[in-house]
């Protein structure tokens, strides 16, 4: 037997596998794409400050987070809720105060999410609500008090605020943090008697400092006089019982020397003085008593010599 050959060509064959190819790397392409986008609708990834409320076929399962939490597409219906702390500004609010006077208040409010689930489920937007009840609860506190202690008295009207909002927004999962009044516009008018209030006020304090000045300085001044007083006193006892002591110790000294004169001496000396006081132009003269005394020896002299001389005379 003789062999042939049989003739074959492959070129239509390689063109199908070439297209069946194509078709192969575009489904897995597909695929590919399809698994990524199933599964970025699976997984979801929660930070730190979030949770995920999640709803399956329309019931609350519990809350989920942080890291990565997945889903069932088309079943599951997540909802993300920010835990961190926030806040709402208040604009000005027209309140009337006890007396019945107006003023305008705006304040803010800082919140955070307690609960997640709550925040979802028992209220439609937590925030607007939150702001809703923040000017009901303002103009019912500002109502109770007069516009003087509105004006006076903010910390405490803080802390009722902050107070009246947290039992309202504590069943939404909402805890309130912080309530601070920013700005109080009373009318016009109580501005102006304000201004007039305060310059007057601050004249009554300026004439009492004076006054209190000046009774500091009188009794300052009565205080020194009165320890001058003191001290002249005391200088001038010092000095009289100075002056006493030395005067004694000058007697002491007199009547010792006295003690040794003789009654001549004495009597000379008083006849020096006799003799003084008649050089004087006075025509009174005061004698001591013990003149008469001292003048008796000299006396006795002078007679004893008389008696002398008649007996010489008579010889």
């Amino acid at each position: 037997m003789g062999g042939f050959l049989v003739p074959f060509d492959l070129g239509p064959v390689t063109a199908f596998q070439g297209v069946e190819l194509g078709g192969i790397f575009i489904g897995a392409f597909v695929f590919i794409i399809i698994v990524l986008i199933f599964l970025f609708a699976t997984l979801k990834v929660v930070k730190e400050y979030e949770r995920i409320v999640n709803f399956r076929l329309g019931k609350a399962q519990a809350e989920k987070g942080p890291g990565i939490v997945a889903v069932i597409p088309g079943i599951d219906k997540p909802v993300r809720v920010d835990l961190r702390e926030r806040y709402l500004t208040i604009p000005h609010q027209t309140c009337i105060t006890k007396d019945n006077a107006p003023v305008d208040v705006d304040f803010i409010v800082y919140l955070k999410v307690a609960s997640a689930a709550d925040s979802v489920i028992r209220v439609n937007n937590f925030e607007g609500a939150a702001m809703g009840i923040a000017t009901t609860t303002l103009r019912a506190v500002i109502g109770d008090i007069i516009l003087d202690e509105v004006l006076s008295k903010r910390e405490e009207i803080n802390a009722v605020l902050r107070t009246k909002l947290d039992e309202v927004t504590t069943r939404w999962g909402v805890k309130v943090t912080n309530v601070e009044i920013r700005e109080i516009l009373p009318p016009k008018n109580v501005t102006d008697a304000m201004i007039l209030q305060m310059s007057a006020e601050r004249s009554r304090r300026a004439v009492v400092i004076e006054a209190d000045g000046r009774k500091t300085a009188t009794v300052t001044v009565a205080e020194g006089d009165k320890q001058s007083a003191i001290l002249r006193a005391e200088g001038g006892r010092q000095a009289a019982i100075l002056g006493a002591e030395g005067y004694a110790q000058a007697l002491s000294t007199i009547f010792g020397a006295a003690k040794g004169i003789d009654e001549k001496t004495l009597m000379l000396q008083y006849l020096d003085a006799l003799k003084t006081l008649g050089a004087s132009p006075s025509t009174k003269f005061i004698l001591p008593l013990e003149f008469t005394e001292l003048v008796r020896p000299l006396r006795n002299v002078l007679s004893s010599a008389e008696g002398g001389a008649s007996k010489a005379d008579d010889r």
